[in-house]
């Protein structure tokens, strides 16, 4: 096997405490404690390794990663390393001060997450009372202070109605950018496959939509586009190719080739604490179990789309098929892609309570100016 290009970007899951419970977050059920959290020292000494390793952007995310009171030092360090920081945060927990202070430190970009168009939704998918009202208050402050700005919708079932009112709040707000991302089904969001599944109808009517807004906005707004993916017929490039062209680190320092990727667990997974970035991408064995197409079974070897989609998501084949190794069972050259399409009409037609991640309910206080 050849040797991998650098990486171009980093995920740096700072924590897993949030103040929301949305029941499509994909992060893992069992989620790091606090005191696992790696330490000031420990994230800008990775962030330095990245910038060393080719890491040109580096996202700051979570949970939410305004629950560390270090992020100011965090973002400032990342500077210094040379890298380009994005926030991806759900605005809980930032007040107009707090910006401006990461705004000193060096953020370079903000992506702020919309559980959905009202406060009536907004609200309840993210379980938290007044949190669409804060969210809104914080897109001000970004638009006041200057950071370029992307609005990540991420939408289902319940709210796939709202998507052209989220496209002009992108607009309206002054973002750059957007991203429609319909639910992706790991981690937690698992337990809410039938509460959540949109319908083949309503994931066809969201791609007309996004086709139609990327013509009419060409220009102002870019629109990235994750569609459904039970409902489509080849899968999506996940991760750009496993292991080619980003690393992501858990709150514990773990060093993974994608989001989910502990999912599979016959996997070895090295840690940050025992050794270096630039080894574990270029020699740690979790990169390499699915680096280029030398592991790809039949039909995928044989496929002239196996450097376009690389077999799809591992962790999806993991999770629907229990074997990490296969086509991902979305493409229709899947063995399982029949089957793939009844359970996701079954899982659309369902109805089901949201399961939250902790009870819903909670107000969100006023912070600090």
């Amino acid at each position: 096997m050849t040797q991998p290009k650098p990486p171009i970007a980093m995920l740096a899951e700072l924590t897993h405490r949030c103040p929301l419970s949305c029941p499509y977050c994909s992060n893992p059920v069992e989620m790091a404690r606090q005191d696992s959290e790696l330490a000031t020292q420990d994230w800008i000494r990775v962030f330095r390794e990245a910038a060393d390793l080719g890491v040109l952007q580096l996202h700051l995310s979570g949970g939410e990663p305004a629950s560390r009171r270090d992020l100011e030092e965090l973002v400032a360090a990342a500077r210094d390393a040379g890298l380009y920081t994005n926030l991806i945060t759900s605005g809980i927990g930032l007040s107009e001060r707090r910006l401006r202070a990461l705004d000193a430190a060096g953020l370079d970009h903000v992506q702020l997450s919309l559980q959905g168009t009202t406060p009536e939704m907004a609200d309840e998918i993210g379980g938290y009372t007044g949190g669409f009202k804060r969210k809104m208050q914080v897109a001000d402050w970004i638009g006041q202070i200057g950071f370029p700005l992307t609005l990540n919708a991420v939408l289902h079932r319940r709210n796939l109605h709202q998507l052209p009112r989220a496209i002009e709040m992108a607009v309206e707000m002054g973002a750059r950018r957007i991203e429609v991302a319909t639910v992706q089904f790991h981690g937690w969001a698992l337990k809410n496959r039938d509460a959540l599944m949109p319908t083949r109808e309503q994931a066809a009517e969201a791609t007309r939509i996004v086709t139609e807004a990327r013509q009419a906005l060409k220009g102002t707004l870019v629109i990235d586009y994750v569609p459904a993916d039970y409902h489509s017929d080849y899968p999506k490039r996940c991760m750009g190719g496993w292991g080619s062209t980003g690393l992501n680190v858990t709150p514990e320092g773990l060093v993974l080739p994608c989001h989910a990727a502990q999912t599979i667990t016959h996997l070895t997974f090295q840690s940050v604490r025992d050794a270096s970035l630039s080894g574990i991408w270029h020699d740690g064995p979790a990169f390499n179990a699915y680096r280029g197409t030398d592991w790809m079974p039949e039909p995928c070897a044989s496929c002239e789309r196996k450097t376009v989609d690389f077999g799809g998501c591992r962790c999806q084949a993991m999770a629907l098929v229990g074997d990490a190794s296969a086509t991902d069972p979305v493409c229709v050259k899947s063995p399982h892609h029949v089957d793939l399409q009844a359970r996701a009409e079954a899982h659309a037609a369902a109805e089901a309570p949201l399961v939250y991640r902790t009870a819903p309910g909670r107000r969100v206080e006023e912070p600090a100016q």
